[in-house]
């Protein structure tokens, strides 16, 4: 019996839609209707009218409800990018960026500090050797090397931390070097990063919508007294999508940095570059390729093509 793992199956087109942009829109839609069915925006909230109005909904009524939620995934699903963008902090200084990036900073000295402790004396106790591998392993994976990449919010620094150190121990920049690696990985490779990258997707689109929610149903109960306290719904649902926006990033991170391990010989093969000897030729190879990619300086020059087929086996 085989003992492998188990391979998650990535998901189509279809059922990324739905779990990643409709799931996402569909509740908030819900929320919002039954918020304006029990009486918002006004004094007078109440959830029995809010009941009565959803089970009085007609067929056609459901319908166009479910055509609007639709056009609206569809609508947005163009700026999940830019929802990705806004959760790592991509916002000015004048609307907290700054103090939040001091706030990261903060947080990765103490981390740093802890980590430092691994050049204990040798009589040191292993839990505090183990305590101080912890923390190393933490920095590596949430926090960039350099503080000029360090970003105002956790998942911006996991993610940045993703960019700065994948494939860097063998001389890639894998900002530039992914998209060219991503379409020559193998089957199970490529399924491993997608249901991960899936994974940050839909939490990331889950917590701005949530966000959003929580903004639309504030307005509309601002006259309803202690029935405002329904915002907090969607804004705790938001705050729990975040969390798990990071923790799928961390996974998403370990997922392209094996990716990059298993798959970089198969990028130069796919470049008609001969296989490097050592890792000095290959960090001589790869840093060459990213400035190209990068820069435009000019690419290597020497090319290695494989050998044509013999000629029974063309036939």
């Amino acid at each position: 019996m085989s003992m492998a793992p188990a391979v998650p199956k990535p998901l189509d087109g279809s059922v990324r839609f739905f779990s990643v942009a409709y799931l996402p829109t569909y509740v908030a839609t819900l929320f919002v209707l039954l918020l304006i069915w029990a009486g918002a925006p006004g004094a007078e909230v109440s959830l029995r009218r809010a009941w009565r109005t959803a089970t009085g909904v007609s067929a056609g009524q459901a319908v166009w409800i479910a055509l609007g939620t639709t056009l609206a995934a569809l609508v947005f699903q163009p700026f999940q990018l830019a929802a990705i963008r806004l959760l790592e902090g991509g916002w000015p200084d004048a609307l907290g960026a700054g103090p939040c990036r001091r706030l990261q900073r903060r947080r990765k000295e103490r981390l740093a500090a802890r980590a430092a402790q691994a050049g204990l004396p040798h009589d040191a106790s292993p839990e505090r050797v183990q305590l101080a591998g912890v923390a190393a392993a933490r920095l590596r994976l949430r926090y960039p090397l350099p503080d000029h990449l360090l970003r105002p919010t956790a998942l911006g620094n996991v993610l940045a931390a993703l960019r700065d150190s994948a494939g860097r121990d063998h001389g890639w920049d894998a900002a530039v070097a992914w998209p060219r690696l991503y379409p020559v990985l193998g089957d199970r490779s490529r399924a491993v990063v997608d249901d991960c990258r899936d994974s940050l997707d839909g939490a990331a689109r889950l917590c701005v919508t949530g966000a959003a929610t929580a903004l639309v149903s504030a307005a509309l109960l601002l006259r309803s007294g202690w029935w405002l306290l329904l915002a907090l719904v969607p804004a705790a649902l938001a705050a729990l999508a975040y969390h798990g926006a990071v923790q799928a990033a961390l996974a998403y991170g370990d997922a392209v940095r094996a990716a990059i391990e298993l798959h970089r010989f198969d990028l130069l093969e796919a470049l008609h570059l001969p296989l490097p000897d050592s890792l000095e030729e290959e960090r001589t190879l790869a840093q060459h390729l990213c400035l190209h990619w990068r820069q435009g300086v000019p690419p290597p020059s020497r090319y290695e093509h494989p050998p044509d087929p013999a000629p029974d086996q063309a036939g």
